[in-house]
């Protein structure tokens, strides 16, 4: 019997204008023969190259998704101002500014008979946060249509990013995972990033599966950029890419800050 000929997608985001990062996963893609990348947000801030990033994915990503940087950073309304944030804003091109503000929210698409549904953070908003460890509820939610995502078919198969923390999580007859991030990293800095292979448009079933892939980089190089541009918050980007420790936790000396959800559910931070 002949063996059925699968397509491959390689899902990145999170890259927070860490080109050097991008570069290396993209290296990987390549190597693999895979065309097709999808990007699920968060281009820009906490890292030095943002613009570089911006450009890089418009060149090769097929699909741009929204994150909670993309929208928030360029804000004119943005009521939090700091160091950081007006570096990163400003080593944007203006035009940059709206191709990020004007990203889709989500995309829908078929894959081995699956239906498919990718977007940053949440069903509700690019601002709503969902880690790892959520209740029954929080999971069902992700699959669920809002004016957000639009009125299209249910999704089965559901892909985000935001917190930085790759998983795979099945239950109820749904499947859940989070790609992690490419520039961002934490727990394990090493970027990571998704390969879905299965066979696109097709609502017959057929074989399908999600894989995780860490790429090794030259983080000190990265840092060595970050420096050399005189990047604001540098001590915190060095505990996230060297280190995998949130900047957050490291300025206020806490522990697994990032990682746990807080009592009350749905915990709404714009620019984590």
């Amino acid at each position: 019997m002949r063996s059925m000929q699968l397509d491959r997608i390689a899902l990145v985001s999170d890259v927070h204008g860490n080109l050097t990062a991008l570069e290396a996963v993209l290296a990987d893609i390549s190597s693999r023969g895979i065309r097709r990348i999808f990007n699920l947000g968060d281009y820009v801030g906490k890292g030095p190259r943002g613009s570089a990033v911006v450009d890089r994915c418009r060149e090769v990503c097929e699909v741009n998704l929204l994150g909670n940087w993309d929208d928030y950073l360029p804000d004119p309304d943005r009521q939090e101002d700091r160091e950081g944030l007006r570096w990163w804003k400003s080593e944007l091109r203006e035009e940059q500014w709206g191709w990020l503000r004007g990203l889709p929210f989500s995309h829908d698409f078929v894959m081995s008979g699956r239906q498919v549904r990718l977007f940053h953070a949440s069903s509700t908003s690019v601002h709503r946060r969902i880690s790892f460890d959520h209740d029954e509820t929080e999971y069902l939610s992700f699959f669920e249509n809002t004016p957000a995502t639009g009125d299209g078919p249910a999704p089965s198969v559901v892909g985000y990013a935001d917190i930085h923390d790759p998983y795979f999580e099945e239950s109820l007859g749904r499947t859940l995972f989070n790609t992690g991030s490419v520039g961002n990293s934490l727990g394990d800095p090493t970027p990571v990033y998704v390969i879905l292979e299965g066979v696109l448009d097709s609502p017959e079933p057929a074989p399908f599966s999600i894989q995780f892939v860490r790429v090794p980089y030259d983080a000190h190089a990265e840092l060595a950029v970050a420096r050399e541009l005189g990047m604001p918050e540098l001590d915190g980007y060095e505990a996230e890419i060297l280190h995998g420790v949130y900047r957050t936790d490291l300025y206020k000396n806490t522990q697994y800050g990032y990682h746990r959800t807080p009592p009350s559910p749905g915990l709404s931070t714009p620019v984590d």
